[in-house]
């Protein structure tokens, strides 16, 4: 069998303008694991409200942060791929869970050069319906629908492998060298709190409550919350770093609804009165820059920090191409390539 790789991010419109925005957020929010209601209310609450207001203020965030080459998730991923395929014999392609950049595309690419086995590669350290299930079910119902003499393997969430914890930690430290922060925020994207429920294969040890997370459990397996914890923990430990200079949040969030907490932008106006004036923010959720990083953290969370009585904010970027992440992933890929065994 000839093997390849499908690495799959979230994907972006084609342009910033409400035109390209609008088919981008419907095919976005109308997945069933990103708003989780049934069919007929999710169009509803998607097509009946939402879209009739959101991709014109979405155009205008997308446009604050566009660069020439494009989008900076796909130009980012990109990189990634490119010089990530320079150091594997195994063809890569790259897709997206969602835009014109799609995951059958991808699929399509590699069964074009002979590949009938493949490495799926959810972007995501972290499991969470959302983000690193969707691109699971998708890129199985392609592979099913379309491509049945594939076999597929996936790359499991990764958030406390040992290396991934260096390389994060490692790209931190480094932009850090020359900043003194009062303290470090890692702030993850925000999901509902019924999505850990939802994922709980037990059905009763999620419960939010600010002890299920440090109790053992099979549940931890599919548990966001759970794993950005350890993320941060381990990243801290890592780094030999003050435990109460460092903390978690979670970003972004639709109105009413009960989103995991603490939500970042309340823990930027806390951070501020409490008097600690220089902020640092990494978003390791996302292992590649993009709206939420660009424009939610490093525009808006600055100017919210400052305006609630912060001195100096530090967006620390994401891992994006970073040659020892680059070197990462090609090492996964090739012990999955001679062993036929998943690295994480």
């Amino acid at each position: 069998m000839k093997k390849g790789v499908l690495l799959v991010n979230l994907g972006s419109p084609d342009a910033p303008t409400k035109k390209a925005v609008k088919p981008y957020l419907d095919e976005f929010l109308m997945d069933e694991r990103v708003i989780d209601l049934p069919a007929a209310l999710r169009a509803f609450l998607v097509r009946g409200i939402i879209l009739n207001v959101r991709p014109k203020r979405s155009a205008k965030a997308y446009a604050k942060i566009w660069w020439e080459e494009g989008s900076p998730l796909i130009v980012i991923s990109e990189r990634f791929q490119k010089k990530v395929q320079e150091q594997t014999e195994l063809p890569a392609a790259l897709g997206m869970r969602y835009g014109s950049m799609s995951i059958h595309k991808a699929l399509a690419e590699l069964d074009a050069k002979g590949v009938d086995e493949v490495l799926l590669v959810p972007l995501y350290p972290h499991y969470a319906m959302s983000s690193y299930e969707t691109v699971v079910v998708k890129a199985l119902e392609e592979q099913q629908k379309h491509f049945k003499h594939m076999k597929m393997d996936t790359l499991g969430a990764f958030y406390r492998s040992a290396d991934y914890i260096k390389v994060l930690g490692d790209s931190i430290k480094a932009q850090l060298k020359d900043y003194e922060y009062d303290h470090l925020l890692f702030s993850y994207h925000g999901i509902p709190e019924r999505h850990i429920r939802k994922s709980d294969p037990t059905k009763f040890h999620c419960k939010i409550d600010g002890q299920c997370c440090s109790i053992n459990s099979v549940a931890h397996h599919t548990c966001y919350r759970h794993q950005c914890f350890v993320t941060t923990e381990a990243v801290r430990s890592y780094l030999g770093l003050d435990a109460e200079k460092v903390s978690s949040s979670f970003q972004s969030r639709l109105a009413g609804d009960q989103w995991l907490r603490p939500y970042t932008d309340y823990e930027f106006e806390r951070f501020a009165k409490e008097g600690k004036k220089r902020l640092a923010v990494i978003t390791p959720a996302f292992v590649a820059d993009c709206l939420e990083t660009l424009e939610e953290i490093a525009m808006e969370g600055e100017e919210e920090f400052l305006e609630a009585g912060g001195s100096t904010f530090k967006h620390i970027a994401c891992l994006n191409d970073d040659e020892n992440w680059v070197a990462l992933m090609s090492s996964w890929i090739h012990h999955w390539e001679e062993s036929g065994h998943l690295p994480v």
